[in-house]
């Protein structure tokens, strides 16, 4: 839906410079609309902006968080990173209930955390990427930096706010 909001856990610089360059290489150019990321909400109302900000801006004051990429996940016609933070479990579930009133349907059904490297490719390539990245994969510390919010513009997304973690 054009104009909805998206909150996502934004990822430390070093981390993100990896993932990206992997998500370049395996994303369809064609389709690649965004920068990688890991979202926590993706169709939150336009109008819970002033209500959001307050809120984001609350959850980070004296926050770390630690997350691990833990695994690949297969998502039929693409690859993903699978994450696993309890701080952002946390997180995410303190937003959900302050939110409760505003989620959609795919944001109230509960959150599989990952980072999309490839999508809507056939599901052989997607399987023969999963398989070359599983030869090497050890779990990996994960740097998260904070959380932002950006806007849906039917494709690619726009920036509003970053919340960093203190």
């Amino acid at each position: 839906m054009a104009g909805a909001l998206i909150v996502t856990a934004e990822i430390a610089l070093g981390d993100f410079s990896w993932l990206e360059a992997l998500r370049r290489a395996h994303y369809p150019s064609e389709r690649n609309r965004v920068a990688a990321h890991l979202t926590m909400f993706r169709t939150l109302p336009p109008s819970a902006e002033t209500a959001l900000r307050s809120r984001l801006g609350g959850t980070v004051r004296g926050r770390t968080t630690k997350a691990t990429i833990a695994g690949l996940m297969d998502l039929g016609g693409g690859v993903a990173f699978r994450v696993v933070s309890p701080d952002l479990d946390a997180v995410r579930d303190e937003l959900a209930d302050a939110l409760h009133g505003l989620l959609g349907a795919q944001d109230s059904g509960g959150w599989r955390p990952h980072i999309t490297i490839q999508n809507k490719v056939a599901p052989k390539v997607a399987r023969a990427l999963k398989a070359s990245l599983e030869e090497s994969f050890q779990p990996r510390p994960l740097s998260i930096a904070g959380l932002a919010i950006h806007r849906y513009l039917d494709g690619p997304w726009e920036r509003i706010a970053t919340y960093p973690f203190r």
